[in-house]
């Protein structure tokens, strides 16, 4: 009868993609997991399977998580739509984001040589995209934003801006800034209000 295990799991998988996210696939070692998890490699192994597991554990949780929060965003009057734009682009003060996005991270890092990487990152982009594409088709609606603009443009620059306000943050770029951009881009996209 196997044991039963004496960790919770979820506080492992978490450690993990703060592990992961900080250092990377191949910069993360099996001891650097050990570490940040608190586990020894032998309950790492018989918990997760071997380090690729553990990652496409921890990974698959990350776009759940994403795909969900895309989701949850949809929710709500249209005529806050552009707002929930705003606030998915907005960074609280004092907000350190130097581990930067794990999809972003994983993407550059494995998609081009892992194509079950490859395809989960392509669906998760692919549900930002049409989630934005959504919101803009919502503030359309509310005559927040021009109804002859493309919302599938729209959308694609609004995950676009994120994506390089997560890499500026990632350099160490002050929230104050990355903010005035934020406000900026979705300004850009707004209709003035007569």
């Amino acid at each position: 009868m196997a044991r039963p295990r004496k960790f919770d799991e979820q506080e492992a998988v978490e450690a993990a993609r703060r592990q992961f996210s900080e250092t990377g696939y191949h910069g993360t070692s099996v001891d650097d997991l050990s570490r940040a998890t608190g586990l020894s490699k032998g309950s790492l192994y018989g918990a997760f399977g071997d380090k690729e597991a553990l990652f496409q554990h921890v990974f698959e949780e990350y776009c759940t998580s994403a795909d969900a929060g895309a989701a949850a965003r949809l929710e709500g009057p249209e005529d806050e739509a552009l707002d929930r734009l705003r606030q998915w682009l907005r960074v609280p003060e004092g907000f350190d984001g130097r581990l930067g996005c794990l999809l972003a991270k994983t993407t550059a890092e494995l998609a081009w040589q892992n194509d079950t990487i490859a395809n989960r990152s392509l669906a998760t982009f692919d549900t930002l995209f049409d989630s934005c594409r959504q919101l803009v088709e919502q503030a359309q609606r509310a005559g927040h934003i021009d109804p002859a603009a493309d919302p599938e443009a729209l959308g694609g620059l609004v995950v676009t801006t994120h994506r390089g306000l997560e890499a500026l943050a990632k350099a160490g770029v002050g929230a104050q800034t990355l903010n005035r951009i934020a406000d900026a881009a979705i300004d850009s996209i707004a209709q003035p209000i007569p």
